[in-house]
């Protein structure tokens, strides 16, 4: 073989190998690796925080020292996330939310915060951690893929990270799935069911595999198991107990935002204590977490409320098979576990009951507003599961046999009436119905899935005339950039056009525009986007300059709206397609710009 043959063959060999190369890296780039890496990744995490610290006696330090890591507010870490993440979703854009500084604050702020033992709940802030770690995934897997790098596919990546937030928390990707779209979602596209889907679902796999490996689980199950029985587990006359577990359980939900926004506004106002409080970030958490721990000491107040049960201790309880009213008093059964520390031989159970369902309220409402990351999915199930169970022992007591119809004897069974309590509070308070999907993959039973979806209705149909759901009253507290729905009872607003809200004083910029102009025009049109060298005007030199092209950040295809749009169509188009703002031209002629916020808050108000 002559040296050309020999160059010629190592030509081609070359170049198959590079072809392999390509094709492996291509089919590294493709979306079920990313989704399988973004599960596994949340698994780990989750299953990481949830056996690091459980420490609940140190709980004072422990706030403290997540208060401290939340002292920067450029990170995000406090509070839920979803309220934010909602915004992002929208269309708006955050600065540092979706960092990997944000995702170190996070994890360590919430792995501190419930190894306090505190009534905050991991869900909210885990859907904003499975962001982050969505968003820096997306960035590593844009070497292998372009299509990562895409602001359309950015969106599908954080709706992904949003599903698998909320179902590996529980080992449920079902309602995980579904409550991540209710919450964070105004439209959601098809082609991200799928997704959604495999990632919980290997997620949460994951997770409960962990679980199992860590002897916490025998097999692969749900999370609290239930034992109630499947045929005829409830009569058709017990509907109406159920009816009122709904109804109160969205007044309850109510004003559970109601307390919970209260407290935030309090806090907002400008006064000497909140004042000082501020200046101090250290001193509201150590004095509420002290005021908590005093009051659900277990030897001390803490007795007669189940002091000593951690949360998930507290909903493994409620939902048993016992019915508590019926051995209170007698000597209690050998297979009660946990159980038993709901019982004091000198006070009923519906007194201690009541004493946990009313001091868990506040303490939970409370806990959420501190500068900690913190959710309310948690705490708001433990008092719904509570709430139900309290109405289930009434009904045990007002039917010791339990009811006959038929000839057939239906038990009372307390425990599925703690489950659709549960569901029914926790969907009043986010405005879900979903929940309902969540406690059937939580317990493993779908027994009362009838009487927990008639319940979790009329919570919502309650709580959604009073209140806005929790999330909502945060992004109004915070005034975020959040485009309102608009819905069947604003019809005034439907024959509202854009010439109504939108801003005339338009122009076009060129080469010879100064920075002081391009200020100007930002002032009035609302659109603060443009990186700008001084944008407080403090340089009057360098803000008379001629404007760089080139420093500012066009879009190439901007939506444009013509004249005699309809605000409900505007509102639509804003919602639907994530937009900041769109240009209003006539016969080409560009008129006027409609900003977010103008849409937001309209001259004539939503609700006329």
């Amino acid at each position: 073989m002559d040296i050309t043959t020999m160059g010629t063959t190592i030509t081609i060999t070359m170049g198959a190998v590079t072809a392999e190369a390509k094709f492996l890296v291509s089919k590294l780039g493709e979306d079920w690796i990313f989704l399988v890496l973004l599960g596994i990744t949340m698994a780990l995490v989750s299953w990481t925080m949830d056996y690091t610290f459980i420490i609940p006696s140190f709980s004072k330090p422990f706030d403290c020292f997540v208060s401290f890591l939340s002292s920067s507010d450029s990170y995000f870490p406090s509070g839920s996330g979803i309220p934010e993440l909602k915004t992002i979703l929208r269309g708006v854009v955050l600065k540092e939310y979706l960092t990997l500084k944000a995702f170190i604050a996070k994890v360590v702020g919430l792995t501190a915060g419930l190894g306090s033992g505190m009534p905050v709940g991991k869900e909210g802030p885990f859907v904003h951690i499975a962001s982050i770690c969505a968003a820096v995934l997306s960035r590593f897997m844009s070497f292998f893929s372009g299509v990562y790098q895409s602001p359309y596919c950015y969106t599908d990546i954080l709706t992904v990270g949003c599903a698998v937030g909320v179902g590996c928390c529980f080992g449920t990707p079902l309602g995980g799935v579904l409550f991540s779209i209710e919450v964070t979602s105004t439209y959601f596209a098809v082609r991200n069911y799928w997704r959604g889907y495999f990632a919980a679902t290997f997620s949460a796999f994951i997770f409960r595999v962990l679980s199992v490996f860590n002897k916490d689980a025998v097999t692969i199950t749900a999370l609290f198991r239930t034992n109630f029985r499947m045929d005829f587990p409830f009569d058709l006359q017990e509907l109406p107990a159920f009816a009122i577990i709904g109804i109160s359980c969205g007044f309850l939900g109510a004003f559970f935002v109601y307390l919970n926004r209260q407290v935030v506004l309090f806090m907002r106002r400008p006064n000497i204590l909140t004042r000082f409080l501020t200046k101090h970030r250290l001193i509201f958490p150590a004095v509420v977490t002290l005021v908590v721990t005093t009051l659900t000491f277990p030897p001390g107040f803490g007795q007669f409320m189940a002091g000593e049960l951690m949360p998930r201790e507290c909903i493994n309880s409620l939902f048993d098979n016992f019915t508590w009213t019926k051995i209170w008093g007698s000597s209690l059964p050998p297979g009660l576990g946990r159980s038993a520390v709901w019982f004091h031989p000198d006070v009923s159970i519906f007194v201690i009951l009541i004493l946990f369902f009313i001091m868990k309220f506040w303490m939970s409402a409370v806990s959420t507003t501190m500068p900690i990351p913190s959710g309310a999915f948690m705490p708001v199930f433990v008092l719904g599961a509570a709430f139900g169970r309290l109405v289930g022992e009434i009904m045990a007591t007002l039917f010791p046999h339990g009811i006959l119809f038929d000839g057939i004897l239906y038990r009372i069974i307390p425990g599925g009436y703690a489950v659709i309590g549960a569901a029914a509070l926790t969907g009043a308070v986010t405005h879900t119905v979903s929940t309902a999907v969540i406690c059937f993959e939580l317990t493993g039973q779908i027994s009362h899935i009838l009487p927990m979806m008639v319940a979790v209705i009329l919570a919502n149909m309650v709580a959604q005339g009073l209140q806005p759901s929790l999330y909502d009253s945060i992004i109004q507290v915070k005034k975020l950039p959040y485009l309102p729905e608009l819905g069947f009872g604003h019809i005034r607003c439907y024959n509202i056009f854009v010439e109504d809200i939108m801003v005339r004083k338009v122009k076009f910029l060129c080469s010879h525009s100064t920075y002081r102009e391009v200020l100007h025009l930002l002032d009035s049109t609302s659109l603060k986007t443009f990186p700008l060298v001084d944008s407080k005007g403090n340089d009057t030199q360098a803000i008379d300059k001629p404007l760089d092209i080139d420093q500012i950040r066009i879009d190439p295809s901007p939506f444009q709206l013509v004249e005699r749009t309809s605000l409900h169509k505007t509102h639509t188009l804003f919602s639907l397609l994530g937009l900041s703002h769109a240009y209003v031209t006539n016969t080409g002629k560009l008129v006027g710009v409609v900003a977010l916020k103008e849409v937001a808050h309209p001259s004539i108000s939503y609700h006329g």
